[in-house]
């Protein structure tokens, strides 16, 4: 019996800027047809005369500028079996939410064919197949309706997604005043407990808190063992390794490698190491409007390179693309990543500060540690800028950097059996005397 869920031929996804016409959903389908009926109904006198061609002598005014076409996806084939955990990994621009939505049937390919068996349910995006006006518990009816479910179904069902979802005095709310991260935890809570044979699951997941991200990784491996498909997109490879069987990359548009996770993530790796070594302001593979945008990170540790346990700067340097109004409400953060792609550190002007007003075309903005609470290791920093809470700039693996050992805890002989990623201040005490006699602290310890 054939166990193929997903069969991807041959698929491209062409999207050419600046051009007019663009009929990937109903709306625009419509606006074009309206939009051609109008000369018909306007008298002969006023329609412009059409010239019959264009000639090379003609001036070229008259001729309308060709749109530069980019293809976000090219000729990727690959099948998916029933009970597959398939993890989908790439740098921003590589493809990967095209794909998805492609999946998902929210926008059609340019070119070549998909074949999918079976529901599928998705959260692709924040808010993605929910009704703003609409309250929680009618979106949940509206997307089991739209699944093709009973509501006797949907019914077995509502209390698993409430208890899920943890959101249970807000049933009631229309979506539209639900916080991002609300959103998240109830459009997760629909699509994974639906029942769909297939479950697409974009990096959304990451505006959810700790707690909530552990659940929801437990509910794929849940759904897959039941037998159901989950495709992931996720830039931690870490996840991907520990949750997934299969792992494909892309990269600018194509599927470059297809096969066991580690394998697979390590030449993700060795991709986005390559990338960090590009200069910030020429680096291609970001996501944000571009209103702000990073042109440089720094590292700057005391006297010289980072050193585990003394002081250190990120320098974080800025660009606007206009100069005509202050951008106000702007929030600047950065990560600190293992190269696996492990969030350690995270860092926000807006926890720590109010919100910030960028004047200048071009400035910067500095991040002071008093002590680097890291390792000796090399590790990378992925950046964001958003104003007034709309993504202006995101990059990930803006930069690498070293940390160099500082003998932290000023020991002597041998080094760590282990490889630890943080230090900290502790102190060891021992005692021979019964239990409850006060210990004796020992003479060598981290002041």
């Amino acid at each position: 019996m054939n166990d193929t869920v997903i069969s991807v031929r041959n698929l491209g996804k062409r999207y050419r800027l600046g051009a007019t016409l663009s009929h990937d959903t109903l709306r625009d389908t419509l606006a074009h047809a309206a939009r051609s009926l109008l000369p018909r109904l306007r008298p002969a006198s006023m329609s412009a005369p059409q010239p019959s061609s264009i000639s090379a002598s003609q001036p070229l005014s008259l001729a309308a500028p060709s749109p530069k076409e980019i293809w976000a996806l090219r000729d990727v084939s690959f099948d998916v079996h029933r009970g597959e955990v398939v993890g989908i990994i790439g740098r921003n621009g590589a493809g990967k939410s095209t794909l998805l939505k492609i999946l998902s049937q929210i926008t059609e390919p340019t070119e070549g064919e998909v074949r999918m068996r079976g529901r599928v349910g998705s959260l692709l995006e924040v808010g993605t197949g929910m009704h703003p006006e609409l309250s929680g518990r009618e979106n949940i009816y509206l997307n089991g309706s739209i699944l093709g479910m009973r509501k006797s179904e949907i019914d077995r069902r509502y209390d698993e997604i409430v208890d899920f979802a943890g959101i249970p005095d807000f049933m009631s709310t229309p979506i539209k005043r639900y916080s991002s991260g609300m959103r998240v935890r109830l459009g997760f809570a629909i699509a994974a407990h639906l029942e769909p044979e297939i479950l697409i699951v974009d990096e959304v997941l990451a505006v959810g808190d700790q707690v909530f991200q552990r659940k929801c990784l437990g509910k794929m491996e849940e759904v897959a063992h039941t037998g159901r498909t989950v495709l992931f997109v996720s830039h931690n490879a870490t996840v991907v390794e520990n949750l997934c069987c299969r792992c494909i990359l892309l990269d600018k548009g194509r599927a470059i490698a297809d096969g066991l996770p580690r394998g697979t993530v390590e030449r993700y790796s060795l991709l986005c190491a390559a990338c960090a070594r590009e200069p910030l302001h020429q680096r291609r593979d970001r996501s944000g409007d571009g209103r702000i945008r990073f042109s440089q990170v720094e590292v700057i540790g005391e006297g010289g390179a980072p050193r585990t346990g003394r002081p250190v700067r990120f320098r974080l340097h800025f660009e606007l693309a206009r100069t005509d109004a202050p951008l106000k409400d702007v929030a600047y953060s950065f990560t600190i990543n293992t190269l696996a792609g492990d969030h350690l550190l995270a860092f926000s002007s807006s926890e720590t500060c109010c919100s910030l007003e960028v004047i200048p075309a071009n400035g910067s903005l500095e991040c002071t540690l008093p002590y680097l609470p890291l390792a000796a290791g090399v590790y990378g920093i992925n950046v964001y800028v958003t104003v007034a809470g709309v993504l202006a700039d995101y990059v990930l693996r803006a930069v690498t950097f070293s940390v160099d050992d500082a003998d932290y805890y000023a020991g002597a002989g041998s080094r760590h059996a282990s490889h630890p990623t943080y230090v900290a201040e502790h102190r060891w005490s021992t005692s021979f005397a019964p239990p409850g006699a006060p210990s004796t602290p020992l003479s060598r310890h981290q002041p």
